[in-house]
């Protein structure tokens, strides 16, 4: 109870001071280096600044440690395997007490987390599981097979068929629906996980003919998204509209499981013809990225998932305290992320769907955006 009291005053003292900053924490703190007080160093590697939730990450980690009194020591490494590496090797270095990392690829860091143990350094994954090591402390993050259950919930509720909640709403259109698949990066292990959660609940469907897939491209390595990069999911999808579609027949749903791979489906859905309004497909999302939201106002998105970044910097930051003060972070799971060496004991916050009707209830009212930037 000690430990859970100690998060959660955790948390409600990050919220409260980066609901005072404006966009979430995206424009707060500083994008790189070191800062902060006496307590030591702390390195915190995020793997891109392209996506605005890695910025919004970042930022909340670093204040909030900044908060505790330690200094911190935030890197990006633009999804370049190397550069990461090459930035944790720099943090243990220069004398890291302790390392927050965000990965770019979770199979790739086994040999300098060799050299962090060496040097007792612990080390919490963030959000993105580290595989293939056994020297991975902990792991902060979300509850990820429940967003991919979401992402198929908020599809099935813009076609009519499901609450948000997932349950059957009765008297719902018997379909057939066309709906195509898109999945993250390979090598991000919360990619198995949103697709296991989405096909758990959209493949009964598939089954009975509800639901189509067209392209027959139902296989996560058929439909995943290298780096998660919207450019490549504009492409992929173009693709599938010209070899499926072109005898006249409509997509009614994409399940996309990150906002940024939203906006490159609703850019090949937009240059194929499609538009707004009576027969634009249903397209799901994550992350609560503003442009994204603003897409939601205007209908160009269904729905998409928000992972509070200032709760999760709250947890990732407490175990970092708590572990540099001999004490014991508390976790909510020591079964189900299992890195190929070691189950990692982690802490998962929930999701909550965002669709046009609580944006404001959601995400305004948290102080996570204003209306004034989903306006603007």
């Amino acid at each position: 109870m000690k430990a859970k009291k100690t998060l959660l005053a955790v948390v409600a003292a990050g919220a409260l001071f980066l609901s005072a900053c404006s966009g979430g924490g995206a424009s707060g703190g500083d994008a790189g280096g070191d800062g902060g007080g006496d307590g030591g160093l702390i390195g915190v590697a995020m793997p891109t600044k392209s996506s605005e939730r890695w910025i919004q990450d970042g930022n909340a980690v670093k204040e909030q440690l900044e908060e505790q009194g330690y200094t911190v020591d935030l890197q990006y490494a633009e999804d370049d395997i190397p550069t990461q590496v090459s930035q944790v090797e720099n943090m243990i270095t220069k004398g890291a007490e302790a390392l927050i990392i965000a990965a770019i690829d979770g199979t790739t860091l086994s040999q300098v987390l060799d050299d962090a143990a060496a040097a007792d350094i612990p080390v919490i994954a963030y959000d993105r599981l580290i595989r293939d090591s056994e020297n991975v402390n902990y792991y902060a993050s979300f509850d990820n097979f429940l967003v991919g259950q979401q992402q198929a919930w908020s599809v099935l509720n813009g076609l009519g068929l499901a609450e948000l909640d997932g349950t059957a709403i009765e008297g719902a259109p018997a379909g057939p629906f066309n709906i195509e698949l898109f999945a993250g990066s390979l090598d991000d292990n919360n990619a198995f996980f949103f697709f296991n959660g989405a096909m758990d609940v959209l493949q009964p469907l598939i089954d009975d003919g509800t639901l189509v897939v067209k392209s027959d491209q139902t296989d996560i390595e058929q439909v995943a998204t290298l780096r998660w990069d919207g450019e490549t999911a504009q492409s992929r999808m173009e693709d599938i509209l010209t070899a499926n579609y072109s005898d006249g027949t409509t997509v009614n749903a994409v399940l996309s499981p990150y906002d940024g791979i939203s906006r490159g489906i609703i850019s090949a859905l937009t240059d194929a013809g499609y538009s707004v309004g009576e027969g634009w497909p249903v397209i799901s999302g994550q992350d609560a990225e503003i442009d994204s939201v603003k897409a939601i106002n205007s209908g160009e998105q269904f729905a998409t998932i928000f992972k509070d970044t200032r709760e999760l910097a709250a947890v990732a930051v407490d175990m970092a305290v708590a572990l540099l003060n001999g004490e014991e972070p508390e976790v909510n799971n020591t079964e189900d992320y299992d890195n190929g060496v070691k189950v990692v004991p982690s802490f998962l916050l929930d999701p909550v769907i965002v669709v046009k009707d609580n944006i404001t209830s959601v995400l305004v009212d948290s102080g996570y955006w204003t209306q004034e930037e989903i306006d603007g």
